[in-house]
């Protein structure tokens, strides 16, 4: 009898703990991780644009895990806003880029399957262009 109520209370302590409280702690700490990883990659983005230039060709690579909460993410531009997009909405996100009034435009987007880059160029109307890339790294 003694061992029914012991398997009894470790079978109902498990459920609980996998069936709510870890799913919802590894939540928690997917939209923690996601809110560094839109912190980190708003800086690198504002660090690669130069504050009083015109004429810029920058191109630097942004670290980015390759999972949220065991699930791939993409990260993409929204007006002057960088947008974190999970499959889980519990850890998207977004964070306005502080970026100088030289900067016409930010486009493009990065996925965390492949290397990430972010490219500024001046963009021929005395502006420039900040631009989120992902590939390899080969194209300039």
């Amino acid at each position: 009898m003694e061992a029914s109520v012991v398997v009894l209370y470790v079978g109902v302590l498990t459920a609980t703990l996998y069936g709510g409280v870890v799913p919802e702690y590894r939540t928690a700490a997917g939209a923690e991780v996601g809110e560094r990883v839109l912190a980190q990659s708003a800086e690198r983005v504002q660090q690669a644009v130069p504050t009083d230039a015109r004429a810029v060709r920058v191109r630097a690579e942004v670290s980015l895990p390759r999972t949220l909460r065991g699930r791939a993410y993409a990260i993409r531009t929204e007006n002057r806003t960088l947008v974190l997009d999970h499959p889980d909405e519990r850890i998207d996100g977004r964070v306005t880029l502080a970026l100088p009034e030289t900067v016409d435009s930010v486009r493009g987007n990065w996925s965390s399957r492949d290397p990430a880059f972010v490219a500024v160029r001046s963009d021929g109307a005395g502006g420039l262009a900040v631009r989120l890339e992902s590939g390899d790294g080969g194209g300039d």
